[in-house]
């Protein structure tokens, strides 16, 4: 069942719109907060599966007024774009390093290169589509299999002992279908169960998402609280408490906040200067961060705006 006169069938169309809604309602909370990268990977992720969606439902509509080759280059190129950007939403969203040779330059040697030369080049020169998509999708459809398993590995590598891998997990099972669409584009399914499939998984990141917003606030309320009976110092434990960080790990956090140099940490806690880069670098991996002043920015705005 298509609608408005187009190709695109009613189901596509409720999922364009739940995910429009989602993605403005997203948009404002990331314009309050514009520190939150998850948020930001986020609403990337979901501006190209609308993108996807309205490709792969309006096209190709011979009534349109574009090429009908065209047309299937903009609908596989949505569907491309957006397997693309899966390894570069987990490395930075959730922090997996382990993926950054794919983020950056596996996709674009195993997928958009392909891409490019047969559905931008041999395809407008005349090449059947046919042909075209059983013989340009064999090295994506591989790829993705691939990076499915690689993205896993990153996963259980990076959270063996941290309850944040059930956000990791979760966005993994709802991206994970997408390994299918070469082999649906093999079999040319309709419209709707493409787009059930690939859709499914919107839902589950939706409730993360969701969820994250209730905890977020409950913690905001909290550090209200905290801020009309603790001062900041005290505010800076808890937030490093919140982190998983140790007793030591704590202390050597304040001295960092004070700011001492490793070797002036070691010589006032009596520890060498290797045990305390082993603790920064502890530090580093609990808190999600790179370096010293992006640790510190990110308790110290715990202290200021909530515990999060």
């Amino acid at each position: 069942m298509t609608v408005l006169n187009t190709e695109i069938h009613i189901v596509t169309l409720v999922f364009v719109l739940l995910e429009v809604m989602m993605f403005s309602h997203q948009l404002v909370f990331y314009l309050q907060k514009p520190n939150e990268k998850k948020r930001k990977y986020y609403l990337i992720l979901l501006f190209l599966l609308i993108l996807y969606n309205l490709a792969g439902g309006l096209f190709p509509d011979e009534d349109l007024p574009l090429s009908v080759t065209l047309q299937y280059i903009l609908a596989y190129g949505a569907g491309f774009g957006m397997g693309a950007y899966f390894p570069y939403y987990f490395y930075r969203a959730f922090n997996i390093t382990h993926l950054e040779f794919h983020a950056k330059y596996g996709v674009l040697i195993f997928l958009i290169l392909p891409f490019v030369l047969f559905f931008c080049i041999l395809y407008p020169l005349g090449i059947d589509l046919k042909t075209v998509i059983y013989v340009g999708l064999i090295i994506p459809f591989a790829y993705a299999f691939y990076m499915v398993y690689n993205i896993l590995w990153g996963i259980r590598q990076r959270y063996k002992t941290r309850k944040a891998s059930f956000d990791a997990i979760l966005s993994y099972v709802a991206v994970a279908p997408w390994t299918l669409m070469p082999l649906l584009a093999y079999l040319e399914v309709t419209q709707l169960t493409e787009v059930l499939l690939t859709n499914g998984g919107f839902l589950v990141i939706t409730v993360l998402f969701i969820r994250n917003m209730v905890e977020e606030n409950k913690k905001d309320l909290e550090t209200l609280n905290l801020l009309q009976t603790k001062n900041e110092d005290e505010i800076f434990t808890i937030r490093c408490t919140k982190l998983g960080l140790t007793k030591r790990e704590i202390e050597i956090c304040e001295l960092v906040r004070e700011g001492h140099i490793y070797k002036d940490i070691a010589d006032t806690l009596f520890i060498s200067e290797r045990t305390v880069n082993k603790h920064m670098q502890n530090i580093f991996k609990k808190a999600e961060s790179n370096n010293k002043f992006d640790l510190l920015n990110k308790i110290t705005r715990g202290c200021e705006v909530g515990l999060k």
